[in-house]
């Protein structure tokens, strides 16, 4: 049996990267007997005496897209398929339907957050286009607002179609630590920047109506008036749940995410994927290719080295 406390070795805040093993170069280790060590080859640790009973985490918050699901792909998808449908032609591409490659809509969501933001952002770098909703170019605020509403609601009716078909699972281990921080008391909340119609057909469809409408939070970028990075959505979360910043871990995929979760004073862990591996998660507090592994003692262990270290 565990001992009534356990001794925490507690270097500076850890930074893993996504390019090598899980933990590298800090090491976190469970003993047999409850006793916890984190091994550094950087910096001495110093001992410091927790209760096993005291957690600091009071509030688990997870994004969707990248998170929940790995989703890039299937936005694109069906960006793509809003472009050819309204037969969208910007004056680099004119001879073709609109098209973002993998490469670049890589580059462009891990950019900027937000369906209509990266819209109207390409537009203004590469020209408003022509279309089947508007014969010329629009000129006008009002005009190109329409546009863009006008693809991103038919670009949500496909994503959703999509998510429908049932060929989209989630990500390792995401059910079973949302199903852990329940039985162990702690709230939960989902924060994500995409539209919340296509949000909420997601978690229905993937984690299941009961545990959506169990969540204690959940919040989509029609809810605030910032994207992520702004930390907009998280702070407003934070007041909803009753917490104070300090007691939440944010679970992100990119840095945009991180950036946020930053910015309203939580600690983040990433689960990257393909299109965000290679991004600097200098502020994370852990680092995974996904949640397979990972079990809420690992992240209560984890926010309770930062406020040791912290304080």
């Amino acid at each position: 049996m565990a001992s009534a406390s356990a001794i925490l070795l507690v270097p500076p805040i850890p930074f893993f990267s996504p390019h090598t093993p899980l933990f590298r170069p800090h090491t976190l280790r469970l003993s047999p007997l409850g006793t916890t060590t984190i091994a550094t080859t950087r910096t001495a640790a110093r001992p410091l005496a927790v209760s096993a009973s005291a957690s600091a985490l009071q509030a688990l918050i997870f994004d969707c897209d990248g998170v929940i699901l790995e989703s890039e792909h299937l936005h694109r998808q069906a960006y793509n398929d809003a472009f050819s449908h309204f037969n969208v032609r910007c004056p680099s591409s004119s001879s073709q339907p609109l098209n973002w490659g993998s490469d670049f809509y890589d580059e462009l969501q891990n950019r900027i957050g937000g369906g209509k933001p990266k819209m109207r952002w390409y537009f203004k770098e590469h020209g408003w286009p022509s279309s089947k909703i508007f014969e010329k170019p629009p000129e006008d605020d009002a005009v190109r607002a329409k546009l863009i509403d006008t693809l991103q609601d038919w670009k949500t009716e496909r994503y959703k179609e999509i998510i429908k078909s049932g060929t989209v699972e989630p990500r390792p281990g995401v059910l079973r630590l949302m199903d852990e921080a329940r039985a162990a008391g702690k709230k939960l909340a989902v924060c994500s920047a995409a539209t919340k119609s296509s949000v909420i057909l997601c978690l229905e469809n993937l984690i299941g109506i009961e545990r959506f409408q169990s969540l204690d939070c959940f919040l989509a970028g029609d809810d605030v008036k910032e994207k992520k990075p702004d930390p907009s959505i998280y702070l407003t979360a934070a007041t909803r749940l009753g917490v104070l910043g300090k007691e939440c871990l944010v679970v992100e995929d990119s840095v945009i995410g991180l950036q946020a979760a930053k910015g309203a004073g939580m600690s983040c862990i990433i689960t990257y994927t393909p299109s965000t591996a290679n991004q600097d998660f200098k502020d994370a507090i852990g680092i995974y290719p996904d949640l397979s592994n990972v079990r809420l003692k690992d992240l209560e262990l984890l926010l309770e080295n930062v406020v040791a270290a912290t304080s």
